[in-house]
């Protein structure tokens, strides 16, 4: 059985509902917070909360260059929200201090749906996942103002990109994990099975 581990980075935001969301999906999930963790994962989910926080943390418990360096090695990663963020290769408006891992070509605004006060929910078509709609939980979220020639788009939201896909790389900027909908969790178990099966043979 090719049961893929994998990792949610566990310094900030809402961890323990990508770890629930990703068993459900039938991967073996575990929080990860230092290289040592990190080197024993085959994929990891960046989750939302605040980007520049998560950076400064991902610096501070020495996570940050070995995670760009699984990136640049073919890793597979997911990031919602703020992890979308952090997976640009560039910041639209960023704050002092704030780093990207990268990994997608693209260019992303901060909280370009507005504030907290301005969250909603709405239905997205996602490319690669069938049947009905995804509910998209917005929260403070960003959109991505463009992408490079590798990125691909997999949804938009009245004009806006907000799910995107640049080999093993995975990023939407709504919240997934919120709803009980685990199909975009399958999509990236997926990814990660297809990117694990030539160890498998």
């Amino acid at each position: 059985m090719n049961t893929p581990v994998i990792g949610v980075l566990a310094l900030q935001g809402d961890v323990r509902e990508h770890l629930i969301a990703l068993a459900a999906a039938d991967a073996v999930a575990r929080p990860v917070r230092r290289p040592e963790e990190l080197a024993e994962v085959d994929a990891l989910v960046l989750p939302g909360g605040e980007s520049t926080t998560i950076s400064k943390l991902a610096v501070l418990f020495g996570v940050m260059e070995p995670l760009r360096a699984r990136v640049r090695g073919g890793m597979p990663v997911y990031g919602t929200c703020a992890g979308m963020i952090l997976l640009a290769d560039k910041i639209l408006d960023p704050r002092s201090g704030q780093e990207t891992i990268g990994g997608i070509d693209m260019i992303v605004r901060r909280n370009a749906f507005g504030r907290q006060n301005e969250s909603f929910e709405a239905a997205v078509d996602v490319r690669g996942i069938p049947g009905d709609p995804v509910e998209g939980v917005f929260i403070r979220a960003p959109w991505v103002e463009s992408v490079g020639a590798g990125a691909e788009v997999l949804a938009e939201h009245e004009g806006h990109i907000v799910a995107v896909r640049q080999g093993n790389v995975l990023a939407t900027s709504f919240h997934p994990e919120l709803t009980g909908d685990h199909r975009v969790h399958s999509l990236f178990v997926d990814m990660v099975r297809a990117d694990r099966a030539p160890e498998s043979l």
